[in-house]
């Protein structure tokens, strides 16, 4: 596929593209570093959401200590592309990947999760024998029935047994808690979210009471952001979507404070019907399994169903001069599952491409 020329305009893109407002863009990002830096958190954000070296290395220039990744092969992407300090928020298991960590550990800084001995026996193993240190942290359950620790001595014996361990230097702790992001916003959602966090902070204090090192305690989605980075104790947020938004975050999370950053470009192929459109953007394009997509700046116009390549669109009687060739821009229904299944981000400032960003990270899923 040959790429767009830089300094082009919307109008000259082929579709379905994937495209972002660089102002909009920078605007989530200041908000979100500046609500971390005012409380003295560290932010980490997220590079699930975003798969690029290139655009982590933008986030880490507006206030981010790193980047947290979904897997080991996205914190190898992020090290190669100069993007050292990560955090890798999931379980590293089997011999191939912890081979594939401690070459990781030879050009980057990253720091691992574990939720049982085995994982950080393994792990100490393979550092010691390569004259290497590990930073772990020990991934504790503060409700989302998912993995991890449980909270409280159980977590504080694990922290010793890794504390113990050669090749290894206990870093503190995280938790998730991503079973609360869809309440209704509010005293509810507040209230839920801040006494899973206490359990996640008590368990880092009865560590630190044992003796045993917790700098770090890490948490934190988009969906509860603007609850999770009042909670006293913790030290590092992880939330990265929110730089995009999306119908996600906006309606199933109810998040009202960011603007919407990314949208597909779409074409209208059909106008079967008064009262129907289909553009050339189905679910191979965008996500609508967490929340329908919707039509950025038209409330007269709505996505209806996506099937493999089309989306059918539902129109108001308003809409009857749409015809065959006009564009359209999508919000995404979730940004994590919709930049996945795209190669480049384009990057516009106004109507003029301003910057490429590829998904390097696209694919690594081991």
């Amino acid at each position: 596929m040959t790429l767009p020329h830089l300094g082009c305009t919307k109008a000259d893109l082929d579709t379905p593209s994937l495209c972002v407002d660089l102002d909009a863009l920078e605007f989530n990002i200041a908000a979100m570093s500046g609500a971390c830096r005012e409380r003295s958190i560290d932010w980490r954000p997220h590079s699930k959401c975003h798969k690029s070296p290139l655009l982590a290395q933008k986030l880490i220039a507006s206030g981010a200590i790193g980047v947290t990744c979904a897997k080991l092969g996205e914190a190898e992407v992020m090290a190669k592309g100069g993007v050292t300090d990560t955090l890798i928020a999931n379980l590293i298991v089997g011999p191939k990947k912890v081979a594939r960590l401690v070459e990781l550990r030879r050009i980057a800084d990253p720091v691992v999760c574990v939720d049982h001995i085995d994982q950080a026996t393994a792990f100490s193993k393979a550092m010691s024998d390569a004259g290497l240190s590990l930073r772990v942290i020990a991934e504790v359950d503060i409700g989302l029935a998912r993995v991890g620790v449980a909270a409280g001595d159980a977590a504080v014996e694990l922290a010793r047994h890794v504390h113990e361990l050669p090749g290894l230097t206990l870093a503190g702790i995280m938790g998730y808690e991503g079973h609360l992001l869809t309440l209704d916003d509010g005293e509810e959602k507040a209230i839920a979210i801040h006494a899973a966090l206490k359990v996640l902070t008590d368990t880092a204090y009865q560590i630190r009471s044992a003796g045993l090192p917790c700098e770090i305690v890490s948490c934190g989605g988009t969906g509860s952001f603007k609850y999770t980075v009042q909670a006293p104790g913790i030290t590092e947020m992880q939330a990265g979507g929110g730089m995009f938004m999306d119908a996600f975050y906006r309606y199933g999370c109810q998040i009202s404070d960011w603007k919407y950053a990314l949208t597909v470009l779409a074409t209208i192929v059909s106008r079967p019907a008064p009262d129907r459109a289909i553009i050339d953007a189905g679910r191979k394009t965008m996500d609508g399994t967490s929340h329908k997509p919707l039509v950025f700046g038209r409330d007269d116009i709505r996505v209806e169903s996506l099937s493999a390549e089309h989306g059918a669109l539902k129109l108001d009687p308003s809409t009857q001069d749409l015809k065959i060739g006009d564009r359209l821009e999508i919000i995404p229904g979730y940004s994590d599952m919709t930049c996945v299944l795209h190669d480049n981000f384009l990057g516009f400032r106004g109507d003029k491409l301003e910057v490429i960003w590829p998904l390097e990270g696209r694919g690594r899923l081991q």
